[in-house]
């Protein structure tokens, strides 16, 4: 067993163990072993970027094992510079998720940290397959944890959140399924995601293949009009339940396009272009003027994720080093920021038990230490230089320019539209006069929460200052994916 195996199967059997202990008579018990287990799943990862060879596109800490013989399925497993980061960036937002429910969660305590854990490892399988049946698997297993999550933790709108989060989701990606057993009889019979890229299809063929990855992609990122789940299921998901939603299962359906779309389809890819940069910029445009009127905290934060999302989307289907790059680093960021900042509203939440706007203001006056924290996440989340948020976002505009500044113009829109709405939250939430009872009685952060946070702050410091450790290590991947999507259309 690799060290891909096991910083998947690890976390799963945690939960599952956590799973058998009983409810709540060892509630003490269950925290621990959940926080060793995640901080150990965390610390086998981190070979994963000190080993790694970034001169090459080849995929590393490979494991190749017989599944199912009969139909040549394979339990395969590898990273490259494009997958890497996002085995670190789970088992570390599962940390974080597992310190920020410590005192929060009194109820089926061994439920709610073994349906994390589980996710956790399965989404680490999501980034790490590279069997097509392998990656489906994975892939449509992660529902079944956060439709528990939502379902059970959830606010009072829970079960038609999760309903919602679940067949928006498991709809999508049925035609995905379609296309991956398509794949294997042209193949002549394999499940090897990286034959499949070699495969000379024809272009009808590569465009139903095309729709039906987006499909399911498009879904989960999740981009325009198919995003109308995503704000219901952080309303009424807990907070860790947002966190993981925000900042890694997103990310699953932007992998999606990297892994599959561009290298298997790459003609259907430049031909239909235009039609997903499209639905980006929409994104960026119509859903930033929506988040300007949210009434609700998480509300605003939810569709904020939808337009950095839509920055990401943009960026692939540039085809250029700057755009996927840009791309890829502003899904790590998202993934820091928007956990941080969906932390930060279930701090207030577990205080005065609302998420309206209205509902708060004055907060620095009571809680000046966690008023510095969450207004640094807010800039991040603005695109302010020296954040996590500013890189990538800067990498996709220069991209988009350099193919057509009217595009990179639209695009650079969301920079107003970020500012304008986080800003107006911040300065409703936490500046001016105490406003009510409620304000005025809160208490600042405690020694949990602060640590929670400062891991947070500093990874988005650290992406915002020195971001070269990320680029260097998808430079070369990213090079010879559009090498190949290039080829392929001169073919």
């Amino acid at each position: 067993m690799g060290l891909l195996s096991l910083a998947i199967w690890l976390p799963i059997l945690s939960g599952a163990i956590l799973l058998a202990l009983g409810r709540d008579e060892h509630a003490n018990a269950v925290r621990w072993i959940a926080l060793i287990a995640a901080l150990a799943s965390f610390v086998i990862t981190l070979p994963l970027i000190t080993g790694f060879d970034s001169t090459t596109a080849a995929m590393q800490f490979q494991e190749n094992l017989a599944w199912i013989d009969r139909f040549n399925v394979r339990y395969r497993l590898g990273v490259d510079g494009i997958s890497v980061w996002f085995v670190l960036l789970t088992a570390f937002i599962t940390v974080i998720v597992v310190i920020s429910a410590w005192e929060v969660i009194e109820d089926r305590v061994n439920q709610y940290m073994g349906a994390f854990l589980i996710l956790s490892g399965i989404m680490v399988g999501v980034f790490a397959a590279l069997d097509g049946l392998l990656f489906y698997v994975f892939f449509e297993a992660t529902l079944i944890p956060m439709y528990i999550i939502i379902g059970m933790w959830g606010g009072p709108r829970r079960v038609y959140a999760a309903f919602k989060f679940f067949l928006y989701t498991l709809a999508g990606s049925l035609l995905m399924l379609v296309a991956v057993i398509y794949l294997y009889y042209k193949s002549g019979g394999s499940f090897d995601i990286l034959a499949w890229q070699k495969l000379p299809l024809p272009m009808a063929a590569q465009t139903l293949l095309f729709f039906a990855f987006f499909a399911a992609f498009s879904v989960k990122v999740p981009m325009w009009p198919v995003h109308t789940w995503l704000p219901d299921a952080h309303v009424e998901a807990p907070t860790g339940g947002s966190v993981v939603l925000a900042a890694i299962m997103l990310k699953l359906g932007a992998y999606g396009f990297l892994r599959f779309s561009l290298p298997i389809t790459p003609d259907a890819s430049h031909e239909w272009a235009w039609f997903i940069i499209a639905l980006s910029l929409i994104a960026v445009l119509y859903i930033g003027l929506v988040a300007l009127v949210q009434q609700d905290m998480k509300k605003l934060v939810a569709y904020s994720s939808v337009a950095h999302m839509g920055f990401v989307t943009l960026g692939f289907f540039i085809f250029s080093e700057l755009g996927v790059s840009g791309g890829l680093v502003q899904m790590i960021s998202h993934g820091f920021v928007s956990g941080a900042m969906f932390l930060c509203i279930g701090v207030l939440y577990d205080r005065v038990h609302s998420r309206d706007i209205s509902s708060y203001g004055g907060v620095v006056n009571t809680m000046p230490t966690f008023t510095a924290l969450a207004v640094f996440f807010a800039m991040a989340n603005c695109g302010l230089p020296g954040t996590g948020g500013f890189v990538g976002e800067w990498m996709v505009i220069l991209g988009t320019v350099k193919l057509n500044f009217w595009l990179g113009a639209l695009a650079a829109t969301t920079l107003v539209f970020g500012a304008a709405y986080t800003l107006w939250m911040v300065k409703r939430v936490y500046f001016g006069a105490v406003a009510n009872e409620h304000v005025r009685t809160l208490s600042d952060t405690n020694r949990r929460e602060v640590l929670m946070l400062s891991l947070l702050a500093l990874a988005v410091l650290w992406m915002g200052v020195y971001p070269k450790p990320f680029t260097d290590t998808m430079h070369v991947s990213v090079t010879e994916l559009l090498r190949h999507v290039a080829i392929s259309k001169l073919n």
